[in-house]
C-alpha cells in the first residue's frame, strides 16, 4: 500500500468515528515525532501494538479487501504483566470492503455492529488440521444460541452481536447497499502475528510504499526507545 493511501483512510476513519461520536484516545492523534519523544514511557503501548492497522491483507486492492482497524486496549498471550487481559478495537470498513476468510486458535472475539450500516458475516468451521468444513455452524448471538448452515449470510443491525470461538473461519464486511460500518471486537489478547490463520491468500500487514510522510504511525512501526 502507499503511505498517501494510508493517510487518507485515517482521515475518513477519523471522520466516520466522529460522525457517530465515537471518541479515540488523545494518543490517536501522535505524530511520529511525539512517540519517538515517549518511547522509554510508551513500551506498553509498543508491545501490545495499540492505535491504527490500516492493512489490505496483501490483497493488492484496499477498496475490496482491507479495513481501518484501531486498538484500544490489548495485552500480551504470553505475559500477563503487560497491558490487560483481553482486547478492543475499532474496525472500520467502507461498502465494498470485506476481510479475507480466517479464524483464530487462540482468541475468542465478540463482533459487534456499533454504527453504520449492517454487518454481514459468514462463518465456516475448521478443522485442527486448518481445513474448511461444511457442516453447520453453532454461535451466540448476543447470548441466544444460534445455528447456521456453513456459508449462511447472516446480517446484523447497529446494536447487535455475534460471538466466535476458535476455529471458526469467518469474513464479514458491510452488507451491499447498506453503507460504511463501524464494527466493534471485544475478545481474549489479540496476537496478529500468531494468531491469525488464512484460508485465502492473505497476509496480515501490508508493505508500504513512502509516497509521502506518514500522519500517524502504524501499530507495527513504533520506534524502539
Amino acid at each position: 500500500m502507499k503511505r498517501s493511501q494510508i493517510n487518507q483512510a485515517i482521515r475518513w476513519a477519523q471522520d466516520l468515528l466522529k460522525k457517530y461520536g465515537v471518541r479515540l484516545p488523545d494518543t490517536a492523534f501522535y505524530g511520529p515525532q511525539q512517540w519517538k519523544e515517549l518511547a522509554s514511557q510508551a513500551q506498553t503501548v509498543f508491545q501490545t501494538m495499540l492505535g491504527w492497522d490500516i492493512t489490505d491483507f496483501g490483497s493488492g486492492d484496499f477498496q475490496k479487501i482491507g479495513a481501518v482497524l484501531y486498538t484500544v486496549r490489548n495485552g500480551l498471550m504470553d505475559n500477563p504483566a503487560v497491558g490487560v487481559p483481553y482486547c478492543e478495537k475499532y474496525i472500520l470498513m467502507r461498502e465494498g470492503q470485506r476481510l479475507p476468510k480466517h479464524y483464530h486458535v487462540y482468541k475468542t472475539e465478540d463482533i459487534i455492529n456499533r454504527a453504520g450500516g449492517v454487518l454481514e458475516v459468514m462463518l465456516w468451521n475448521a478443522d485442527k488440521s486448518g481445513h474448511q468444513l461444511d457442516t453447520d455452524v453453532t454461535v451466540y448471538m448476543d447470548g441466544i444460541r444460534r445455528v447456521f448452515q456453513a456459508g449462511e449470510k447472516i446480517h446484523l443491525t447497529p446494536g447487535n452481536s455475534i460471538s466466535l470461538t476458535p476455529y471458526i473461519a469467518h469474513i464479514f464486511g458491510p452488507q451491499p447497499g447498506s453503507g460504511d460500518l463501524i464494527v466493534g471486537e471485544v475478545s481474549k489478547v489479540n496476537d496478529d502475528n500468531t494468531d491469525n490463520y488464512f484460508l485465502e491468500s492473505a497476509g496480515r500487514f501490508p508493505a508500504i510504499q513512502e509516497d509521502e510522510p506518514a500522519l500517524h504511525l502504524l501499530c507495527n512501526e513504533y520506534p524502539t526507545p
